[in-house]
């Protein structure tokens, strides 16, 4: 099969314009569907409290999962607090980031980073980094930004190791408003109108079941589903995909859309070739 012939059909909604040149310099013909909003959690209780502990003192660590996460919560702190007493009370604790998205937001805050998460940038690399350096967490109280929902593995995963876990939910992530474009996807799959399906957030897969369920063809989708290719940005996705039976036949590394794509596209020849 020629590249030139493979339709992609990816749910990378907040750079799809990126997404959209990236299949095309890879000679893939793209369908882009916009599958989820980040919906920003106003009047934030949670926040407020958040900041009160942290400014006496009963915060030792924060991990910051996501740049926009990041960014979220800072703003939904200034509505009570002057920033620079939020900035200066970072400043003071253990702060963990997941990866280069976070990274480049707390430099720019100019907020001393202590631990980095390596590629691919999951929480499980999160707890080996703080393993392997001996940081102990029994006893901390360690607060986490959410990014959209609860990651409970990890929180189990620091509470076993003896820590209190605050988690912090700054936004939220909600289907949009116009589902029409979905609803298209998730018929055109069961057409066969696609030869690879590719996923870059874990979020995805949940809202295109949801739309799935409400049309009454879930079963169908996964079972068109699985007989295109499958690619997957990195392994949060990829557990999400095999979560609800999905095959993952290709996973990008490192865990990034423009690696994604180019590799997923030379490998989808073959692959296809092998699903017959």
């Amino acid at each position: 099969m020629n590249p030139s012939a493979l339709n992609v059909c990816s749910f990378e909604s907040r750079k799809s314009d990126a997404m959209t040149s990236l299949i095309e310099r890879n000679q893939g013909i793209p369908t882009l569907v916009h599958s989820m909003d980040e919906i920003p959690l106003e009047d934030n209780e949670q926040v407020k409290s958040f900041c009160e502990k942290l400014f006496r003192g009963e915060i030792d660590v924060i991990v910051f999962m996501t740049g926009v996460g990041a960014t979220a919560l800072l703003n939904a702190a200034e509505l009570y607090f002057p920033r620079e007493q939020v900035l200066n009370a970072f400043r003071k604790i253990i702060v963990v980031v997941r990866g280069p998205k976070p990274t480049v937001v707390l430099r720019n805050w100019e907020v001393p980073i202590n631990y980095s998460a390596p590629e691919p940038n999951t929480w499980h690399e999160i707890i080996s980094v703080l393993d392997e350096k001996k940081f102990s967490v029994t006893g901390k109280h360690i607060a986490v930004q959410e990014y959209g929902k609860p990651v409970e593995g990890f929180y189990e995963a620091l509470r076993n190791r003896g820590a209190q876990v605050l988690p912090i939910a700054v936004y939220r992530w909600a289907l949009p408003d116009d589902t029409s474009g979905l609803r298209n996807a998730v018929h055109a799959t069961i057409r066969g109108e696609y030869n690879v399906l590719m996923f870059t957030s874990a979020q995805q897969i949940t809202h295109v079941l949801q739309i799935a369920e409400e049309e009454q063809v879930k079963e169908d989708w996964l079972l068109a589903a699985s007989k295109t290719m499958i690619a997957s940005v990195g392994p949060a996705c990829t557990e999400a995909l095999q979560e609800v039976g999905l095959p993952v036949d290709f996973e990008s590394s490192p865990p990034k859309m423009g690696p994604l794509v180019k590799d997923a596209l030379q490998a989808a020849p073959e692959i296809l070739s092998q699903k017959g």
